[in-house]
């Protein structure tokens, strides 16, 4: 299986503090791979260097093929992106949002109706299309903002902490619908999480980065074997530690997990 995302010696230093170390790692074509790390490990960063938001100070990604340090515009149209912060207009309706957002991916205007219908339709959207977005519920933003990643036919979709407020039933609805992508259109799903079950339950690989330096990776059965645990959470916080991280990755008092069915607390 070939690579849909190559990562080698990627670091990036914010005057004299470096928050990503000369990370590496691969991503296969078709996969779910899961990037996961306390506050203040390197992963915000991480992403907004893979999506071309932010300047490397030094290493290289290629997606799909193309070098996204040199070749910007070949790597932006191979991926979808969906923050973790709502990015849509909500002054416009979600057809208008999504015609605008095929605009700037420069869908061709003959194929527009058809993709943002198909997209809409993927995520149950398309008989509210004609509805301002600021009417919408948490998790129907948060679907339209994935059927807007989808617009231009991506390869690879990421997904920054996807579900995150979300209520358990729109989690579940939402997953479902990334789960189809995956396996109907073999699209590579590349996500942060800070629910565990959820990185246990779909990732096909998984990597935990914590102070700048990625500290483990693999298949799920591999961490919890190398870490000799019975799930990802018991792994994370035994690589990781307890102690509870400010925004910029700093430790702070320590804190007892909510254990038991529902009660998987954010990390």
């Amino acid at each position: 299986m070939q690579n849909i995302l190559t990562v080698k010696s990627l670091t990036k230093k914010f005057e004299d503090f470096t928050a990503v170390k000369g990370i590496s790692f691969d991503v296969k074509t078709g996969s779910i791979f899961a990037f996961l790390g306390p506050n203040g490990a390197g992963k915000s960063t991480t992403i907004k260097m893979l999506t071309t938001v932010l300047k490397p100070t030094s290493g290289e990604i290629w997606i799909n093929g193309f070098n996204a340090l040199k070749e910007q515009d070949n790597a932006r149209a191979s991926f979808g992106i969906v923050f973790q912060d709502h990015s849509l207009d909500e002054e416009l309706t979600a057809y208008e949002n999504m015609v605008y957002h095929s605009v700037i991916y420069k869908v061709p205007r003959k194929e527009r109706e058809n993709r943002i219908r198909q997209a809409l339709e993927i995520v149950g959207l398309w008989d509210r299309r004609k509805d301002f977005v600021k009417k919408y519920s948490g998790g129907m933003k948060r679907r339209l903002e994935i059927a807007r990643a989808l617009v231009h036919y991506p390869k690879i979709l990421f997904l920054d902490e996807p579900t995150v407020g979300l209520d358990p039933q729109t989690r579940k609805s939402i997953w479902t619908h990334i789960k189809n992508l995956n396996e109907e259109r073999g699209m590579t799903i590349f996500l942060t999480t800070h629910y565990m079950d959820e990185a246990e339950e779909v990732a096909d690989e998984i990597a935990i980065i914590d102070h700048g330096k990625i500290i483990e990776s693999g298949t799920l059965e591999k961490i919890k074997t190398n870490n000799e645990t019975e799930s990802l959470e018991e792994a994370f916080l035994k690589l990781t530690g307890r102690d509870i991280r400010d925004e910029n990755g700093s430790a702070g008092s320590k804190t007892r997990f909510m254990r038991g069915k529902g009660r998987r607390g954010r990390i």
